[in-house]
């Protein structure tokens, strides 16, 4: 009889858990700083990451639901499979399998997703005040950063991996789409500008 995996809470999955929160970080903040490109609309830039992250939270946890309830059926039907070749002998000596509840995962990755997203939203509405947009634009990405540098160092504590490269890999990442988010959404609405 193969041995029956147990999906449990453990390291692999804080990991994750901190890869989401990178990704609302990231996805977040670029998409405010793409709205901030042709915008200087604090209101509307808020706006924007508001919406981003509620589309991002919902889309990370459709997908982690999904990805789960696959494996659950795999793994269920692999049980089954094991229990009717043994004919319940070895099945009944077994310990019981923990399975992972695709509902609670798929809130676990929405949850993970939002703080990471928060980052960018909360120094924009503190940054809010501030009258030159450039600064405002630069509140949100330093904020981001830090953020990118907590969650990279994370990953790379529990991966048991060098805390230095694993932070620098996901702030130099963060740093490319933020920038070429801003950039081309600048090039779109300037030409966009231009012709209307």
């Amino acid at each position: 009889m193969k041995p029956m995996l147990e999906n449990k809470e453990n390291d692999e999955d804080y990991i994750d858990y901190s890869q989401r929160a990178v990704v609302g970080s990231v996805w977040t903040a670029s998409l405010m700083m793409g709205v901030g490109a042709f915008n200087e609309d604090v209101k509307l830039m808020v706006l924007a990451g508001l919406i981003g992250l509620i589309a991002g939270a919902f889309s990370k946890a459709i997908r982690e639901y999904s990805w789960v309830s696959s494996q659950l059926d795999i793994e269920l039907a692999q049980i089954k499979g094991d229990n009717v070749a043994n004919k319940n002998q070895e099945a009944k000596s077994a310990k019981k399998v923990k399975l992972q509840n695709p509902i609670k995962a798929a809130g676990a990755s929405a949850i993970a997703f939002s703080l990471g997203a928060m980052v960018p939203l909360l120094a924009a509405a503190a940054a809010a005040a501030i009258r030159d947009h450039n600064v405002r634009l630069g509140v949100v990405a330093g904020a981001t950063s830090l953020a990118l540098l907590g969650f990279g160092g994370l990953g790379a504590v529990l991966r048991k991996v060098p805390l230095l490269n694993s932070s620098l890999r996901v702030l130099v990442g963060g740093w490319m789409a933020m920038a070429i988010t801003f950039g081309l959404t600048k090039l779109i609405g300037t030409s966009i500008n231009r012709k209307f």
